[in-house]
This record gives structure tokens, C-alpha cells and sequence, in this order.
């Protein structure tokens, strides 16, 4: 009898461990990052766009030339040629893009810089102070100085970050935030867009390679990054931690199923 006992108990045990094994390996493949993904996969980056000003951004920018008392007049006090700064001269020297994508412009006055990429922003300014007289040969620089990004829900340090680069990606944007928690979806990552006037909301598998081809895998100036909790810290979030009503009654059904069979 005790022979026949012990037995039950070797192959509960074994039962277990397999039963476990498979729980952690179904645990790997729910937080890996682009599992299909293979060392002879080759992407092409095809959903990358220049960003485009839109009204609300503020631009910092900066007028060069061989004789810096003349672009000076196009240079509002404090400005700065990479527009990052920390003084307030400095950040009260930004050009401010208002509901109908205009800027005032020093001596050149209104122009429209909405949708243009900060490229072809600093190629118009610069030729149209060559066109009008004002300064030819001068050099343009166009920075963003508010272009940042916000990433909430199960990441480790949630925030609003201000990104330097106009070319960030939403893996970038999440590194930013430390990375997710174990109790964040993978699958369904949120990204909350503004165009228009209208809000966007786009989904991203971190799982697939997939991702890498999305949309919103470049993020945009004012993007919203939100991870979603998964089902366990769903369940968690009722219920005291301390007093978890399921690892309770897992353990009870363990126990349970392990006197059963010892003693059947």
C-alpha cells in the first residue's frame, strides 16, 4: 500500500513539473519582444514621415551668417542655434505656432509654417531672406522646443519626457519610462494621436514584428503612450494583495488534489 502511495506521489510530482514547465514557457511568450522576428529578416523602414509643425508647437529658430551683427536683427534675444536651453531668456525666445499655423517672423513679419517639416521650414526662411534683400547666404536652423511625449499605465516611471530628436520611436518612448512592469499587455499597446483637430487611437503589438511597420511606431510631437494592465494586476486591483482569494484557493485545490491521491 505504501509502495502504491508513493507512486501516486511520483507521478503528481512529475504531473506538476510538467504542468509548471508549460506555465512558464506560455509566461516567456506572453513578454518577449518581437518573438517572430528572425536573424535573416530584413526591414525596411517604410512608415518613418518627417514631422510636421502643427499649431501649439513652439520652434526655436536660429538666423547665422558671416556677419553676426546682421542675422542678429533676426534673432530674438536668448536664442539659441540648438534651441535647448534652461534660462528663461532662452525659452521666452521661441516662436509659437498659432491656430492657423502662422509665426510672426522678425522684419519678415507672418508666414505660414504649418505642415511643413523643419527642413523645408528652414529652406523657406532662408529664401525668402535672400528673394527680399534682407540677407543672402544666411543659414537656418529650426528646432522643436516643445516636442514631448507622455507615457502612463504599467511602465516602471510613467511621465511626460521632452525628446531632443524629432525621431523617436515607441520603443525609445518606452526605455524612456524604464520599460514595462510584468503586469503590462505587450499586445496592446495604446498611442494617443492628435491631427487636426481630431484624436487618433492606434494599437501595437510589441509581441510581432509587426510593430516595427506600424503608424504610431514613430511617435509625434504630444504623443500619448498608454499600457494597458493584464489580466492578473486586473484582478489584483480589487482585491488586496495581502489577501489574494486566488492564490487561495489555488492552494487549497492543490492541497486538496494532493490528499486525494495520497490517501485515496
Amino acid at each position: 500500500m505504501n509502495i502504491m502511495k508513493g507512486n501516486r506521489f511520483l507521478t503528481f510530482f512529475a504531473l506538476s513539473t510538467i504542468v509548471l514547465a508549460m506555465a512558464a514557457c506560455r509566461s516567456a511568450k506572453e513578454v518577449v519582444y518581437i518573438q517572430d522576428a528572425y536573424t535573416e529578416d530584413i526591414q525596411k523602414i517604410t512608415n518613418f514621415q518627417d514631422i510636421k509643425i502643427k499649431p501649439g508647437d513652439m520652434l526655436s529658430i536660429f538666423v547665422s551668417h558671416k556677419e553676426p551683427t546682421l542675422s542678429a536683427l533676426f534673432n530674438p534675444q536668448g536664442t539659441s542655434p540648438t534651441g535647448s536651453s534652461t534660462s528663461l531668456g532662452q525659452r521666452l525666445s521661441g516662436y509659437t505656432v498659432d491656430l492657423e499655423g502662422n509665426i510672426d517672423f522678425p522684419i519678415v513679419g507672418r508666414i505660414k509654417v504649418a505642415g511643413l517639416t523643419r527642413s523645408e521650414l528652414s529652406t523657406m526662411i532662408s529664401k525668402k531672406l535672400d528673394d527680399d534683400g534682407l540677407l543672402k547666404g544666411a543659414v537656418v536652423t529650426v528646432a522643436y522646443q516643445n516636442f514631448n511625449i507622455s507615457v502612463l499605465g504599467e511602465v516602471n516611471h510613467p511621465g511626460k519626457f521632452n525628446v531632443e530628436s524629432d525621431r523617436v520611436s515607441l520603443f525609445d518612448a518606452l526605455a524612456m519610462a524604464g520599460d514595462l512592469t510584468i503586469y503590462g499587455r505587450r499586445d496592446s499597446i495604446m498611442v494617443i494621436r492628435e491631427n487636426n483637430g481630431e484624436r487618433q487611437i492606434m494599437y501595437n503589438n510589441l509581441l510581432s514584428k509587426d510593430v516595427l511597420n506600424s503608424p504610431s511606431f514613430f511617435l509625434q510631437q504630444n504623443d500619448v503612450v498608454y499600457v494597458k494592465p493584464n489580466r492578473v494586476k486586473a484582478q489584483q486591483s480589487g482585491i488586496n494583495q495581502n489577501n489574494n482569494v486566488g492564490v487561495w484557493l489555488s492552494a487549497a485545490s492543490l492541497l486538496t488534489t494532493v490528499l486525494m491521491m495520497l490517501f485515496k
